[in-house]
């Protein structure tokens, strides 16, 4: 499942701002490239995670769902690197992605939009037997900006 994202990432972070605390909604700011076109939102959210997760929503708009999210500290200490797993589900297909990071939001967009990289390379794969015609479809999309 891995060697998915050696192929190309449709879906990339270019930046990520979090705005979290009490008495106000919490907010985040993102910058994707998607198709290598550099979108930006800002969305708010239960949380610092949800909010982080509507953005990448709002720039690559999909139906997948979230089954799973889990947060696991790596080493120990304030400055501790935290690796992030989601899986998401598609008409029954489910990927994971991970992401490593010592910011916890950082490596909880990188894991979904892990995951987001890897379903669209399944898709891709299940349309397209052959792995030039799949990066020639992934062309063809980002010339039309789907």
């Amino acid at each position: 499942d891995d060697s998915l994202i050696k192929e190309d990432n449709v879906i990339i972070l270019k930046s990520l701002k979090v705005f979290a605390g009490t008495g106000e909604p919490q907010r985040a700011e993102m910058t994707l490239e998607v198709y290598g076109e550099i979108k930006k939102a800002s969305e708010t959210g239960d949380g610092p995670v949800d909010a982080t997760f509507k953005c990448i929503k709002k720039l690559y708009p999909h139906e997948v769902k979230l089954q799973l999210y889990q947060v696991h500290a790596v080493t120990e200490g304030t400055d501790a690197q935290a690796t992030v797993s989601v899986r998401i589900e598609e008409e029954g297909k489910t990927t994971v992605g991970q992401a490593a990071d010592t910011d916890t939001l950082v490596a909880s967009a990188n894991a979904y939009i892990n995951a987001l990289n890897k379903m669209i390379i399944k898709r891709k794969r299940n349309f397209a037997p052959d792995i030039k015609e799949t990066k020639q479809n992934f062309k063809n999309e980002k010339m039309k900006g789907i």
